[in-house]
């Protein structure tokens, strides 16, 4: 029996990226995986769409169900989570992954753009724990799992050139709410069995819609390891692990956690913390 036999998770910017990756690896340990972005089939910018994930998901002997909706209009974001449950037949897990990111200095920035970065990272999430909390409750347990970003530690150098001029300012403040909030959410929902709890990545994940804002000579990770920490949230019990602010390799060293590929068959190396990874992640993510 794979671990997450009769479990629905709902992993949304799952077109792409980490989102698709989180999704794969929940399948492989046998979630039923509603998975969602802003269309199907058509990808305007970056390469990726909704189809191609579920074609990943459905070759490899998993199960996924594909819904559209723009998390920037709130009529679809609001609806997201009791469509996903209607299609599944339920709602176990939520994994809060869609995201927007365009870095400008704060002087710079337009309303538009503080405005959709702060909506991805703040109302989206409260909006779909909102509507997923009572889902949850009715099945006695659940799991929320926020995706986080290195960039919402105190740069270790304040005054170094991407501090400077990296344009990142809003979006990290932006990412640093959802620690908080992780936080916050996991003691009231304490009593409810529902793990509430964070992963982010240790160091920067190349992705198609990230590579634009990583710097050239900066070494990044595989996305594999954020993917195991993720999956090992999904099944935590909520008295024993929940409010964690994780992160991608500290995590699984710390917990002796193997890390599988995207299709679970393969075991990888153990992470290994380069020494460029921030001094103030602790150990096991905590």
């Amino acid at each position: 029996m794979k671990t997450l036999d009769g479990k629905v998770a709902l992993v949304t910017g799952a077109s792409r990226g980490i989102g698709r990756a989180i999704a794969r690896r929940l399948a492989s340990a046998g979630a039923t995986v509603v998975v969602s972005a802003r269309s199907l089939d058509a990808s305007v910018v970056l390469p990726g769409t909704l189809m191609e994930t579920v074609a990943l998901i459905e070759g490899a002997g998993g199960r996924a169900i594909p819904l559209a909706a723009d998390l920037d209009v709130p009529e679809q974001r609001d609806s997201l989570v009791a469509r996903a449950a209607e299609a599944a037949g339920g709602l176990d897990i939520l994994v809060n992954n869609a995201g927007f990111a365009q870095y400008a200095q704060v002087s710079d920035m337009s309303d538009a753009v503080i405005d959709q970065t702060f909506n991805h990272y703040q109302r989206v999430p409260i909006k779909l724990c909102q509507a997923a909390i009572p889902l949850m409750r009715e099945r006695g347990a659940g799991w929320i799992v926020n995706v986080g970003s290195v960039t919402a530690q105190i740069p270790v150098d304040r005054y170094d050139d991407f501090a400077r001029f990296g344009g990142a300012t809003i979006y990290a403040a932006a990412k640093a709410f959802l620690n908080r909030f992780t936080v916050g959410l996991a003691a009231e929902l304490l009593d409810d069995n529902i793990a509430v709890n964070l992963v982010a990545p240790s160091t920067a994940i190349s992705t198609p819609g990230a590579d634009v804002h990583i710097p050239a000579d900066y070494p990044t990770e595989p996305v594999e390891y954020l993917v195991e920490t993720a999956l090992a949230l999904c099944q935590l019990p909520a008295r024993e692990r929940s409010g964690l602010l994780t992160h991608s390799l500290h995590f699984p060293l710390a917990m002796g956690l193997p890390v599988h590929s995207l299709d679970g068959r393969e075991v990888l190396p153990p992470p290994v913390i380069p020494d460029y990874a921030h001094p103030d992640i602790k150990p096991a993510g905590e």
